[in-house]
């Protein structure tokens, strides 16, 4: 008795199997929202507080940011993570590498 099995079909199922999978994944990592820079200005309106208390917390490294050049911002996926934790000690929590003069790059 001699069993055929037509790969081209195997091969299908498994790539849909694995494209099924592999599609939350991707579209979760690769959400363009999240990963928004925000100024300081946008991120005093979105807080609704001033922009002199934003960069007061970027000063005493409260809040998590980025700086690009001299200009400090803010991903929003860090800032949402810190809204639910604001007094958490150590900003290493949000596995944030700052770059900036005067400051140890991690």
């Amino acid at each position: 008795m001699k069993i055929e099995i037509d790969n081209s079909q195997l091969i299908n199922d498994i790539v849909e199997k694995v494209v099924a999978r592999l599609k939350p994944l991707l579209n979760s990592s690769h959400d363009s929202e999240c990963n928004t820079l925000m100024t300081v200005g946008e991120l005093a309106n979105q807080l609704k507080v001033k922009e002199s208390w934003v960069y007061e917390k970027i000063h005493t490294r409260e809040i998590p940011f980025k700086k690009i050049g001299k200009f400090p911002r803010f991903r929003k996926r860090d800032i949402d993570i810190w809204i639910d934790n604001p007094y958490h000690p150590d900003l290493s929590h949000y596995n944030l590498r700052y770059i900036g003069k005067g400051v140890k790059k991690i």
